[in-house]
C-alpha cells in the first residue's frame, strides 16, 4: 500500500496501491482496445436505473478474454497492466500460435510465467481445468456458471471460490459472499485467486477522488423529504421510525432480512444461503 503525508485533512487517511511494484506496461495493446460509451447509470430510454453514477475520467476499454476457448495451447505472460474497468490486474499473453489476448491474472503470476487451458493441465495458479478435476479445498477464480458460458464468478481483486464438495454431477463452491453454490462439474475454472488483493484496503480519502472514479454523491435518506424516501421528513434529526430497514422504494433491505426472490429459478443451485451482517463477519 502507498501512504501519504497528512498535508491536508483528506490526505491524512488517503491510501492507494503502489502500482510501480506490480505493473510492467503503461500503454495497452492497441489492437485489443476500443472506446466505450459511458451511460451514467441510464438505460436505453434515458432513465436512471443505477443511481450515483456518471462523469469520471475517460477510460479505454480493454477486451479481456473470459471464454478461454484456446485449449491445449501454452500461453506466456508478456505484461502486467492496469484495467480501469476492473479491480484485478490484467496481463497481455502471447499464445504459442502467435495470437495475443488479455486475461485476468491470478495472484503471484508475473512476466515470463506460462499457463495453459487443458483437461490435463497441472494444478498450479493460472492454469484452467474442468471443475471435476480440481480437488476439494482448492481455490479457484473465473468460474463458469454454465458449460461453455465463460467465466462469471470470482473475478474481483483478491477474490476466490473454494471447492467444498463433489456430488451428483455438481461441484459445490463456497463463494466470496459465503454462499455455497452448485456448479456443473464439466464447467471450467482457473486455479488460484485474483491478483491485486490489496485493493480491499484502499481508502478513497476524499470526495473528489470518488468523482474521478465516476461515483456521484449520495444523499442520506433521513435528510430527504417524505415524498422522496420512507425515512424522510421530521423536524431536525430524526431516526428511521420504522421497524424494518427499507429502500427508497419501500422494499425491505439489510439487517439480516431476506431479500432474495422466494421462487427464483436458481434456488436449486444454492446449497447454503449467504451469511449477512455479524454472521458473515464471524465466518
Amino acid at each position: 500500500m502507498k501512504f501519504y503525508k497528512p498535508t491536508s485533512p483528506s490526505r491524512r487517511h488517503l491510501t492507494s496501491i503502489n502500482y510501480r511494484e506490480f505493473l510492467t506496461a503503461s500503454k495497452p495493446e492497441k489492437s485489443l482496445t476500443k472506446g466505450k460509451k459511458g451511460n451514467a447509470g441510464r438505460n436505453n430510454r434515458g432513465r436512471i436505473t443505477v443511481r450515483h453514477q456518471g462523469a469520471g475520467n475517460k477510460k479505454l476499454f480493454r477486451t479481456v478474454d473470459f471464454m478461454y476457448d484456446k485449449k491445449d495451447i501454452p500461453a506466456t505472460i508478456k505484461t502486467v497492466e492496469y484495467d480501469p474497468y476492473r479491480t484485478g490486474f490484467i496481463g497481455l499473453v502471447f499464445y504459442k500460435d502467435g495470437e495475443k489476448r488479455y486475461v485476468l491474472l491470478p495472484k503471484g503470476m508475473k512476466v515470463g510465467d506460462t499457463f495453459i487451458v487443458s483437461e490435463n493441465a497441472e494444478l498450479k495458479p493460472g492454469n484452467r481445468v474442468p471443475l471435476k478435476k480440481i480437488p476439494v479445498g482448492s481455490f479457484v477464480y473465473n468460474v463458469e456458471m454454465k458449460v461453455g458460458g465463460g467465466a462469471k464468478l470470482c473475478r474481483s481483486a483478491g477474490n476466490f471460490g473454494q471447492i467444498v464438495a463433489n456430488d451428483a454431477g455438481y461441484v459445490h463452491i463456497k463463494l466470496p459472499s459465503t454462499e455455497i453454490r452448485k456448479v456443473q462439474e464439466n464447467g471450467w475454472a482457473c486455479i488460484g485467486s485474483v491478483s491485486n488483493d490489496e485493493s480491499w484496503f484502499v481508502n478513497i480519502g476524499k470526495a473528489g477522488r470518488s468523482r474521478w472514479l465516476g461515483i456521484r454523491p449520495t444523499v442520506r435518506a433521513s435528510a430527504q423529504n417524505p415524498v422522496d424516501h420512507p425515512y424522510g421528513g421530521g423536524e431536525g434529526r430524526q431516526g428511521r421510525g420504522l421497524r424494518f430497514a427499507k429502500t427508497k422504494w419501500g422494499q425491505h433491505v439489510g439487517k439480516g432480512q431476506k431479500t432474495r426472490t422466494p421462487k427464483k429459478y436458481s434456488n436449486f443451485y444454492v446449497v447454503s444461503r449467504r451469511k449477512v451482517g455479524k454472521a458473515k463477519a464471524e465466518k
